[in-house]
């Protein structure tokens, strides 16, 4: 939110009280208390002003928390990120001068200067260089008469907000606050923390995370579920400023200094996902939204793929598997499916896995209301009535998971769901969340609570096929989500459109989103709304089977390949095949997700930050770090595409279809392709394990993988692990591969009857 006209002036109606000395200074175990004031020049000054409590912690190495807070007296209603730390961090060290005071975690020190009215803070890395900080006039009460025009008296009504502002050097580039499916890189652009259902054409985002990576080696994590606002270099060119209604701001830096590493501690702190199981990486094929269908349709459909010989793994009914005015009734349409038990049993019998759409709002007409009204499950307003709405369902309510008999009411229908062999629910909406005249179970603020309720949604979720299929046996297909919402997998890119432009803002979404902890990702291919070209419809399934999570889905109209025309079968058929040739590779890159953070596909940056080139790349992405994927967007099959360099001479990279054709490091190439390929290239250097001729997600051990690599591993005599994961326990390495380099360019690989391909 912009306060300022300028350099020198505030907007009509504001006053900021800026903070601009040290008052006292406190020690408390590894926390460091300070009192900020406006500057003191004589003790007239300690009147009429606003002062912030500070408290300076560190839950990790390399994280330092601060927290500025206006009026302590303030009843916190919650709800609050639930935030790890560490239980023996003991790298926290504090220092005093005269004129500075400095607090250290690990690699990362904030020196704060002491000396009279001339209040500052310097993050510094472990050279001392500085990273980020507060310069003059960037702390403070901001009140706010405009938008509460009337007096009580003597007193003028304001809506408060704490600000901080916090430094940015030249050249420096920002990344993340959520799936955001603008720019890329956010410097200048004014980014509001609210979930909104808003599609992926435009400012909104279904996944707001207030987080930001910077190019400069750190990131910033503001530790506020509701309204954050960042101005990213667009009110101050030199600074992102920050603010929050209310109270208290409380933000965090976290140091890398590499990407990967950021992300890593980051994710320590607010939660990384859980392994997801194999069989979600196959293909998935829904009804799509408003069109027609019922037990004839989908096993038409299904038919249609098994004819095709296309591998197809879930099965999703999207919203009218219920009765229309009844969502959620969470029972099968009999109308369109008379015996759902039976027919379920029926898919499952053929290996099919299934999936049923949900959200969190229960329309008038669905049995359930009544039920839920008389127990008070739902959201209410502030007389005590239930809090409804026209706009989705006709009178719907929505359930309150602040409320745990609630949570356990929503989920025992889950829980028979689950019972009749639905492995996964996606969770659809839980963005239209009302912010005022509501009252919530547990007495939550609705401002901080709009959102944080898709993290209660997802959780209550996600809990019931943990539950009641075991560890990663089930997992979602969520929409909306916040910080931490990481921890319960899988989610997709929202509302798109058919066309190219929307498929690029698709992979700008998801590549912001990864690059805040969000292991897995999936997106409507084809687009959501309208009907794709035959050639669009090749093009975003061979982007979309080289994502994390694939899913055929629409609106209006269905998603199979033979409406389309046969090539689209023979394209989706190969990009099928060629993803599940990959999953040895694959899991062993899930894993990581799971124990670090890091993205499965991740912009070409995290993989060589050194090469100032990437920074601003955001039409191609690693899969991986062995994978480079450049989607082709056009037409024509012309794309343009960069291939990345370090310090030390690489090699050649190899095109997976045509190793014959090479790369060299450092250069931007432009090809056109047919419709069978896309630039796929394989990173030299590496060793990639791949299942030729697979047939599911879920095959193992070790017979029939290769190695593939590219170039010399290292020099001679030089071994590398190639972790093997079983995909029956993906959570677990089956085995460890190890791949020597021979004499004469060779390699050799052991651990069991492995097939080496030198590229």
């Amino acid at each position: 939110m912009k306060f300022t006209e300028g350099m020198w002036r505030l907007r009509e109606g504001i006053k900021i009280d800026w903070m601009g000395n040290v008052d006292k200074i406190t020690e408390k175990e590894s926390d460091l208390k300070l009192l900020l004031t406006k500057p003191l020049r004589h003790r007239g000054d300690t009147l009429n002003s606003a002062t912030l409590s500070t408290t300076i912690t560190s839950p990790f190495p390399d994280i330092i928390g601060v927290k500025y807070v206006h009026w302590t007296g303030e009843e916190d209603k919650g709800p609050h990120f639930e935030l790890n730390a560490s239980q023996e961090h003991s790298s926290v060290r504090v220092s005093k001068t005269a004129e500075q005071v400095t607090y250290q975690s690990g690699n990362l020190t904030l020196n704060i200067n002491t000396t009279k009215n001339n209040f500052n803070g310097t993050f510094a890395g472990p050279t001392g260089k500085k990273l980020t900080g507060h310069s003059f006039r960037s702390v403070g009460y901001v009140a706010d008469e405009t938008a509460s025009p009337y007096s009580d008296g003597l007193y003028r009504v304001r809506e408060g907000h704490t600000f901080a502002a916090l430094d940015l050097g030249v050249k420096e580039t920002l990344y993340g606050l959520g799936e955001r499916f603008g720019p890329f890189v956010k410097n200048g652009q004014t980014v509001d923390m609210s979930n909104e259902d808003g599609g992926t054409s435009s400012e909104m985002a279904y996944k707001n995370i207030p987080f930001y990576l910077s190019s400069a080696g750190y990131g910033v994590f503001v530790n506020h579920p509701g309204r954050v606002s960042f101005e990213a270099q667009s009110e101050r060119t030199t600074r992102v400023n920050m603010s929050v209604p209310g109270e208290f701001i409380e933000y965090f830096v976290v140091y890398g200094p590499g990407p990967k590493e950021i992300i890593e501690k980051y994710t320590a702190l607010t939660g990384r996902p859980p392994v997801v199981p194999a069989w979600s990486y196959g293909l998935w094929l829904t009804t799509s939204f408003t069109t027609n269908y019922d037990e004839k349709t989908v096993t038409g459909f299904l038919d249609g793929f098994k004819k095709r010989n296309i591998p197809l793994g879930t099965f999703h009914f999207d919203c009218f598997w219920m009765r229309g005015f009844e969502w959620c009734n969470f029972e099968f349409d009999k109308e369109m499916f008379p015996d759902p038990e039976g027919y379920l049993s029926r898919l499952k019998a053929q290996g099919q896995k299934i999936c049923v759409w949900i959200n969190p709002y229960i329309g008038q007409e669905s049995a359930l209301f009544d039920e839920g009204k008389k127990n008070g499950y739902f959201v209410k307003k502030l007389d005590g009535g239930v809090w409804q709405w026209d706009n989705w369902q006709a009178g719907m309510a929505l359930v309150d998971f602040t409320n745990p008999a609630a949570c356990t009411w929503y989920a025992s229908y889950l829980s028979k769901l689950a019972a009749m062999g639905v492995d996964a629910f996606k969770t659809d909406f839980g963005e239209r969340v009302p912010v005022q005249g509501v009252k919530y179970h547990d007495g939550a603020d609705p401002a901080r609570m709009h959102n944080y309720y898709t993290h209660l949604y997802n959780k209550v979720v996600h809990e019931v096929l943990q539950n009641d299929l075991g560890d990663a046996k089930g997992c979602l297909f969520a929409r909306s989500a916040t910080a931490g919402g990481q921890m319960f997998p899988v989610h997709w890119g929202g509302d798109c459109e058919s066309t190219f432009e929307a498929m690029a803002e698709t992979l700008r979404g998801g590549l912001s989103l990864g690059l805040c902890g969000f292991g897995f990702w999936a997106h409507d291919i084809g687009g959501f709304e309208g009907t794709p070209s035959p050639t669009l419809y090749k093009r975003w399934c061979q982007f979309g089977l080289l994502s994390s999570h694939s899913r055929l889905h629409g609106s209006g109209s269905y998603r199979v390949p033979w409406l389309f025309d046969e090539e689209c079968s023979e394209v989706l058929r190969e990009a099928v095949n060629r993803k599940l040739e990959m999953m040895p590779y694959l899991l062993s890159v899930a894993l990581e997700a799971h124990e670090k953070g890091t993205p499965m596909m991740r912009p070409t940056f995290m993989e060589y930050p050194e090469d100032l080139n990437t920074w601003s790349i955001d039409t191609q992405f690693f899969l991986g770090p062995n994978l480079l994927v450049a989607p082709v967007f056009t037409d024509s099959g012309d794309v343009s595409f960069y291939v990345p360099a370090d310090s030390e001479d690489e090699g050649e990279w190899v095109s997976w279809f045509d190793h014959s054709k090479r790369y060299k490091g450092g250069n931007w190439y432009s090809e056109k392709h047919d419709i069978k390929t896309l630039p796929l290239l394989l990173r030299p250097g590496t060793y990639t394990a791949v299942r030729p001729g697979a047939t599911s997600p879920e095959q193992g051990g070790v017979e029939g993988i290769e190695v593939l690599t590219v170039g010399t591993v290292g020099g001679e005599g030089v071994q590398q692990t190639i972790r093997l994961i079983d995909p029956a326990q993906p959570d677990r390495v089956e085995m460890d591969l190890r791949v020597e380099s021979m004499p004469n360019g060779g390699v050799e690989v052991s651990g069991g009857k492995i097939g080496v391909r030198v590229l």
